[in-house]
């Protein structure tokens, strides 16, 4: 049988397990630094849970888990026979692999209320799975890394997540366009175009501006039922690019000039403190998820900056009013941000990014040019080990270039030779791989040059 792995899913060789763990220690680190507290939640949900929450798009890309045994014992004879995929997927499966890292969030907010202390600040790095088409930085399987706070409607919260996402990228080295906008903005926009009732579908379409442009968008409008009046009211909108421009035109709206004032509160609590990165208004950012319902993120990389780097957003979120209550939990308001892992990996790679010392997982590896000298080197390693040094030993006698080919392909810093004058001197042939410079050094010396 030839190996092969399901389409949208990765392996990971060790310099990219060591990359992708740099990337996550650093939005770790930040997580942290802004008292953000660790949780986990399983890979499956009941579908029940999921579904209905990502909108007409992210429902279709849910992936269900059959039941378990005889998954058809329980499927209705007429809706198989009549080929009804919907409901004989309602009947053969219950479960299914979580999409996001927010709805499972508000399900265990509300399944351990009592245990936690609000507002309740979490943070989670784990995989996520979505049936999208395989393509450059959109995978079926990805980590998401999500910053959540849930039981305060205070803005100083997107104030904060706002520079918790500057602080991840600026760390990252890499140079990014924070972008905001708020639902109300566009629940406003909808009202003043007639378009109330249909708010999602003007949403869907707005979001997908940046992949089908401004005539793709006028024409989904149109296809999703808005006349043309609805279509020019808001294309016209669109095309305004400064948060005080939007506000007249939504002077009818309360709850668009809602939005308005609660995104001018955000970026004046920003500005009084400095930024790495540029944050700006984004009328055209919509966000297509049903449980957004205020300020909404997008991160995408500086085009100014990196130049020939092509890619979607990198970091997203937004606020959600009243999620828990899906679940039985009533006015328990949250906001958080997202950082997507995979496409941040895809950037700094393209861009030549990571450390260098991300190559390198070891501080020395021992070689030993004959038995003797081989148990003394496991003797050795053993103490570099206990003194908390990254050590390895090639495990036989062999030619010594074929060693030295090995601690290349492990990207050793330094290779410790061991023969039998060394063992006999207690001095051994230290060799710096980077410069080819070879030294003598003790045990002792060995151990205060790794630090």
């Amino acid at each position: 049988m030839k190996p092969s792995i399901p389409k949208g899913t990765r392996d990971f060789l060790p310099h990219e397990v060591r990359r992708r763990n740099y990337i996550f220690d650093v939005i770790r680190k930040h997580f942290r630094r802004f008292g953000y507290q660790p949780i986990e939640t399983p890979v499956m949900e009941n579908l029940s849970t999921l579904t209905g929450k990502y909108g007409e798009e992210g429902d279709k890309l849910l992936f269900k888990v059959l039941n378990n045994g005889d998954f058809l014992r329980k499927a209705n004879e007429q809706d198989l026979a009549n080929r009804d995929s919907n409901k004989v997927v309602s009947q053969i499966s219950k479960r299914g692999l979580r999409y996001d890292l927010t709805v499972p969030f508000a399900r265990y907010v509300v399944m351990h209320q009592n245990d936690l202390s609000f507002p309740f600040k979490r943070y989670a790095i784990m995989p996520v799975w979505r049936a999208d088409r395989p393509q450059k930085g959109r995978y079926q399987e990805f980590y998401q890394c999500d910053a959540d706070v849930v039981g305060s409607d205070s803005l100083l919260y997107e104030a904060e997540l706002t520079q918790l996402l500057d602080g991840v990228f600026a760390e990252l080295g890499l140079s990014v366009v924070i972008r905001l906008n708020n639902r109300k903005i566009l629940a406003g926009l909808a009202e003043i175009a007639g378009l109330g009732d249909r708010m999602m579908d003007m949403t869907i379409a707005i979001d997908k501006l940046d992949k089908i442009g401004a005539d793709g968008v006028r024409k989904e409008l149109e296809e999703r039922g808005a006349n043309a009046g609805a279509v020019d009211t808001v294309m016209q909108f669109l095309g305004v690019t400064d948060l005080e421009k939007v506000a007249p035109l939504l002077a009818d709206s309360p709850v668009g000039m809602q939005g308005i004032e609660e995104l001018r509160t955000v970026f004046d609590t920003v500005r009084q403190h400095t930024v790495s990165n540029r944050v700006e208004f984004d009328v055209t950012l919509a966000r297509g998820l049903n449980y957004y319902t205020g300020c909404i993120y997008e991160v995408a990389v500086d085009t100014d900056v990196h130049t020939d780097v092509k890619m979607g957003s990198i970091a997203g979120g937004g606020r959600y009013a009243d999620l828990t209550s899906i679940f039985g939990m009533k006015d328990t308001p949250g906001v958080g941000i997202s950082f997507g892992a995979e496409r941040i990996y895809d950037v700094l790679e393209e861009i030549d990014g990571f450390p260098a010392d991300t190559a390198q997982d070891l501080d020395v590896l021992v070689l030993g040019l004959d038995e003797d000298s081989l148990a003394h080197g496991f003797g050795l390693v053993t103490r570099l080990r206990r003194a908390g040094h990254h050590a390895d030993l090639y495990p036989k006698t062999t030619k010594l270039q074929k060693m030295m080919k090995y601690a290349d392909q492990r990207n050793a810093p330094r290779v410790l030779i061991i023969g039998s004058q060394e063992v006999a001197s207690g001095q051994y042939s230290l060799k710096t791989m980077a410069t080819g410079e070879q030294t003598k050094v003790s045990e002792a010396e060995l151990m205060a040059l790794l630090g």
